[in-house]
């Protein structure tokens, strides 16, 4: 595998900004950092290491591309762990229409993701998780699954079918552990159900972080929920009691738990950039970007489905064709990024570790990757002046 050393480049990682940076790139991981010239020297001791011939310092210095970032901003990979699909392919179609979608949003800069899929019956729920635990065995990019349902409240469906809605028995989502094998990382549910509370000790003893959403849950029983074991509050805001002054809601909730996540779908459209701002001075470490984004992602205007629901998707905006509900997002990554940046105030730090390492410590994941250091993976982003993508590298190598 060709070396590769980027240079000149603004790195951005753990909350912070390392100027005039660069990283090289070895086998598929970060092999080295630093800043200045000093990547100079450091390929000049390669180049003459201990008894190296005249020939193979040749052919060192041949396999390693040097790339010159023009002080463009160097980012991790970004992390996804909400969303359905992209390009016309949704998750929920099986594992080919799933890596079809992965691929669109690569080209925006997620490198990492959940396959997220909506609401179905029990036993066809079961057959994705199934298909999707042998994908994340395949395939790096491929973190796990989401199951965002069936465990929902009716009065806060969203974009999920009513009648395909059922209670968290033991029976049920020991059925969907089972076929997940291991790579369930999470699981929304309404923790005012009946039987929630056993459901959450049944998910965490299999590995998976619950995930609190499209529920009628009050503040106390947000609360209960979180302090027996839940760890994400679904897309904050959307599809939950909101935020008032007498009865604060799950999302005062969740920013009182400090083990907690907050999801936020930061498209200008779910949640007010005020709003968002809010979100983050109260738990800046915690509060993770995700799109949330549908088939509709980076196509036209026009007809689609979210699962069983017709969606029409309007100036960017999808909704349900029936009753106008939001239905899921046309988000990708990069755009989440930008507008966190433009619109709602965070320094490109804070928004590059909400994309980043804020979604991977939601999920339990990460020690391969999300960061800038040696021996992680090198899935990495290169943002110009206007936080627009202008390359990705998916284990040290280019795909755009």
């Amino acid at each position: 595998m060709t070396r590769t050393l980027l240079h000149n480049a603004h790195l951005v990682t753990d909350r912070r900004i390392i100027r005039d940076g660069w990283l090289l790139l070895n086998d598929g991981l970060i092999g080295d950092q630093g800043t200045g010239d000093s990547w100079r020297s450091r390929l000049a001791s390669d180049q003459a290491g201990p008894g190296r011939s005249d020939l193979a310092q040749t052919r060192v210095n041949e396999q390693t591309q040097v790339v010159d970032l023009s002080g463009a901003w160097l980012t991790p990979g970004f992390v996804d762990i909400h969303c359905h699909g992209a390009g016309g392919y949704a998750f929920d179609d099986g594992p080919e229409a799933a890596l079809k979608a992965l691929e669109v949003h690569r080209q925006h800069g997620t490198t990492s993701s959940l396959l997220s899929f909506v609401t179905d019956a029990v036993p066809a729920m079961a057959e994705r998780l199934a298909w999707a635990a042998e994908l994340t065995r395949e395939n790096p990019a491929v973190l796990g699954s989401h199951a965002e349902g069936p465990f929902l409240d009716r009065g806060h469906r969203g974009a999920h079918a009513e009648e395909l809605l059922v209670t968290p028995t033991p029976e049920a989502v020991g059925r969907l552990i089972d076929a997940a094998a291991g790579t369930l990382r999470q699981l929304t549910l309404a923790p005012e159900l009946p039987s929630a509370t056993e459901a959450i000790a049944q998910l965490r003893e299999a590995g998976a972080t619950i995930a609190i959403g499209h529920t009628d849950a009050t503040y106390d029983d947000a609360l209960r929920a979180f302090r027996a074991g839940a760890g994400i509050l679904t897309h904050a805001f959307n599809a939950m009691n909101p935020l008032h002054h007498r009865r604060p809601g799950p999302v005062v909730a969740a920013l009182e738990c400090p083990d907690v996540a907050l999801e936020v779908i930061c498209d200008g459209v779910h949640v007010h950039p005020g709003v968002i701002a809010m979100l983050f001075a109260s738990a800046p470490e915690r509060t993770a970007l995700i799109t949330d984004a549908m088939s509709a992602a980076c196509m036209h205007d026009g007809s689609y489905t979210l699962g069983a629901l017709p969606v029409t998707v309007t100036d960017g905006v999808a909704r349900l064709t029936e009753g106008n509900t939001i239905a899921g997002s046309t988000l990708t990554m990069d755009q989440a990024v930008k507008r966190a940046v433009e619109d709602v105030g965070l320094s490109v730090e804070q928004a590059v570790y909400a994309a980043t390492q804020a979604p991977l410590q939601a999920i339990g994941a990460g020690d391969d990757r999300g960061r800038l250091a040696p021996g992680l993976r090198a899935d990495l982003v290169v943002l110009d002046s206007e936080l627009t993508v202008a390359g990705v590298y998916v284990a040290g190598e280019t795909i755009r």
